[in-house]
């Protein structure tokens, strides 16, 4: 099984990029977030021609997430437990072949100074709290998306420069680590120790071309499904295509 992760910043801008990657690619569960559409006008007729079950929750011009499953599709889940009705839509589970996949959004927090910060790391602990309230690290289960955070300084272009920024403040890290510290892996670091290798370039300042990139988009695992991780790989030429996402799909290979 191939589980992909993308923030596509907008599916309905970039629909044609994402069904002609679908096709060529394939795929076989694929977590979308900011699809930033309302689920009335979600593009449901062209995934489904690619033979893709979906589930997703979203809001017009934010956010918005989205799973997409060659397998069929169980017990969806479209909120965090307890979340506000009115709530962000940033939280997207579903059961497939066996195994929770858990798609998420993170906050990302704007800046340091700001109350969405503090939103951002409440929003963390939430989440780290459903992991331990609701499965076990024995369960078979999938934690993806972005994360809005680089967890270390081989994640980043330039560590002290960025040290207490945004994306790369200790707090930040450190909600990260504790969703690690519960029981799950980071399944790019299972075969990929070097540094320099980012999910996520600005718009601006050329930084693509100047590789000053973060790795903000991970795939993290339960020990039983790490196990079973063979390969991760950063589509990176996705970055070079006219008008692209600011994000790249990250995509994990797993045995039977």
């Amino acid at each position: 099984m191939r589980i992909a992760t993308w923030n596509v910043n907008s599916l309905r801008a970039r629909l044609d990029v994402v069904v002609e990657w679908l096709q060529q690619r394939g795929p076989d569960v694929v977590c979308l977030q900011e699809t930033k559409v309302t689920d009335d006008v979600f593009p449901v007729e062209p995934l489904a021609s690619l033979g893709y079950e979906m589930v997703f929750t979203g809001q017009k011009t934010y956010n918005g997430v989205a799973i997409l499953s060659r397998f069929p599709i169980e017990t969806p889940l479209t909120a965090l437990p307890e979340a506000p009705g009115e709530d962000e839509k940033r939280f997207i589970a579903a059961t497939i072949q066996g195994m929770r996949v858990i798609n998420v959004y993170v906050p990302n927090g704007q800046g340091v100074e700001s109350p969405k910060f503090l939103y951002k790391l409440a929003w963390f602990d939430r989440l780290r709290t459903f992991l331990a309230t609701t499965y076990t690290p024995e369960d078979g289960l999938v934690l993806c998306g972005d994360f809005n955070v680089a967890p270390e300084a081989r994640d980043v272009y330039d560590a002290e420069k960025l040290d207490g920024e945004i994306l790369f403040h200790v707090d930040e890290r450190t909600a990260f680590s504790r969703l690690l510290e519960w029981g799950l892996c980071d399944t790019l670091r299972l075969h990929h120790d070097e540094a320099g290798l980012y999910s996520w370039w600005d718009y601006r300042a050329a930084a693509f071309r100047r590789n000053l990139g973060l790795r903000i988009d991970h795939i993290l695992v339960t020990p039983p499904v790490a196990t079973r991780c063979t390969m991760v790989t950063l589509e990176r030429d996705l970055r070079r295509l006219p008008k692209p996402s600011d994000h790249i799909p990250v995509v994990a290979t797993f045995r039977d």
